[in-house]
């Protein structure tokens, strides 16, 4: 469980197609102190399991339902990515609650400043759309955002 609260944007160091799967590998320098293989962590709103760690290196093995259903297969070096380790049931929850399950990706149709505000449109497929409530929340790449 997530809040959608970004705690650091890291950065892609690679992401490899081999044998035994597909494998992420990212650099995050803050969090990389914080977490151990087997924790969860968040990446673009995903939850994945850290495989295993070098440094501030991170290394997750992506299976193909999280490849297909997410936008991490476009994931390339240098690519920002949202991270947030999991919720800890002693701590403050200062978002929504995200599952870190992913249903769908979808194209943004504007992104514009307002009045010093941020309006986000994006287009859901319709199997997906009814499930979002006016005043609910929806999580993109991670951020935790109220539907207006």
């Amino acid at each position: 469980m997530f809040t959608g609260l970004i705690e650091e944007v890291g950065s892609v160091i690679a992401a490899r197609a081999g044998d035994r799967g597909t494998q992420l590998q990212i650099a995050a320098p803050q969090i990389a102190k914080k977490i151990r293989t087997g924790d969860s962590l968040a990446v673009n709103g995903c939850c994945l399991t850290l495989s295993s760690q070098r440094g501030d290196q991170l290394i997750f093995d992506l299976l193909e339902e999280t490849i297909a259903r997410t936008n991490l297969r476009a994931l390339r070096p240098d690519t920002p990515v949202n991270l947030e380790r999991a919720l800890f049931a002693n701590g403050l929850i200062g978002g929504h609650f995200v599952q870190g399950h992913i249903d769908c990706t979808s194209p943004i149709l504007a992104f514009e400043e307002r009045a010093g505000d941020h309006r986000l449109e994006v287009q859901l497929p319709a199997e997906f759309a009814h499930y979002v409530a006016s005043k609910g929340s929806i999580a993109i790449d991670g951020i935790s955002l109220t539907v207006a």
